[in-house]
């Protein structure tokens, strides 16, 4: 029997997890953990993840603050919004909703957030830590370190002896994702669209990860036996079967089919997309503590 790895409920394990930590740094240091979220602009998909990920630090017992800034707003407004949060001792973690809209360049945005605060991970200090293998100091991208957790579920913290194929070389999850694998000792191999033998090279996976953003390209036969499939995708694809006009979420897996091949494997939805915002109140709750010089809790 395939193992479906339920993503919403370890999710919640983690969640439940922050509020004791969060709770407890309250109770012992007076220190109340407090995330700042700022989007600009009114694109409907934005202001929906941003709106759970607001209603989620409140329910963590977080200081929730969100920055709605219209369309129009210049660089050198968000910018001074930005340092405006960094200088803020209340605030420990800051989040600028991305994409932007086109005339922002997102970039000198995300690096102008202090490497402390950055509870995307998305820094090039927090990504040097990590490709340095220093777990201990840095911020780690929410949706690998969420995906890794679903990992470990399966095959604990020590993954010696087992390959990983990460599909996807992106900065937000494919690097990253194999720099986790490999400080977790798998032997990693990074493939890509311009791999030759893909499916072949997934074929030898005992731990397959997609995350390319094509919908279902990862068929059953390029999944090994027993092997365990995450499935960071998430693609919209016309469902004539609801009605016309309809649609439904997919991953980058053929999930019915491979499901018949893997000896686990996650869902989309349910899977890896509920680990990401637990994640980000994890990181969230990591630098409340770090900036109180407390011990950091691990998740």
């Amino acid at each position: 029997m395939t193992t479906v790895i339920d993503g919403k409920q370890v999710a919640a394990s983690v969640i439940e997890a922050v509020k004791a930590k969060s709770a407890a740094l309250e109770a012992e240091a007076g220190v109340r953990t407090g995330l700042a979220v700022v989007i600009v602009g009114d694109d409907p998909a934005s202001h929906a993840y941003v709106g759970s990920k607001s209603r989620m630090a409140k329910e963590c017992g977080f200081k929730s603050v969100q920055h709605t800034l219209p369309e129009e707003t210049t660089q050198e407004e968000l910018a001074a919004l930005v340092e405006t949060l960094n200088a803020d001792p209340s605030i420990h973690g800051i989040l600028v909703q991305l994409p932007l809209p086109k005339h922002l360049k997102s970039e000198p945005i995300i690096q102008s957030i202090r490497p402390e605060k950055d509870v995307d991970g998305l820094h090039v200090v927090n990504a040097g830590k990590l490709a340095t293998g220093d777990l201990e100091t840095g911020l780690i991208s929410c949706t690998p370190a969420g995906a890794l957790i679903l990992v470990r579920t399966i095959h604990g913290a020590d993954l010696s002896g087992l390959n990983a194929v990460v599909v996807g070389r992106s900065n937000l999850f494919g690097k990253p994702m194999g720099q986790l694998l490999l400080a977790c000792n798998a032997t990693v191999t990074m493939a890509h669209s311009r791999t030759k033998d893909l499916a072949g090279i997934c074929r030898a996976a005992d731990i397959l990860v997609a995350a390319v953003g094509r919908a279902e390209m990862v068929k059953a036969d390029w999944v090994k036996p027993g092997a365990t499939v995450i499935d960071v995708g998430i693609n919209r694809v016309a469902a004539p079967e609801k009605g016309e006009g309809k649609t439904r979420l997919v991953g980058d897996v053929a999930y019915a089919e491979c499901a018949s091949v893997a000896g686990a494997i996650t869902p989309v939805p349910g899977g890896v997309g509920p680990m990401t915002i637990a994640m980000l109140m994890a990181n969230t709750v990591i630098a409340a503590h770090r900036a109180a010089g407390r011990p950091a809790p691990k998740f």
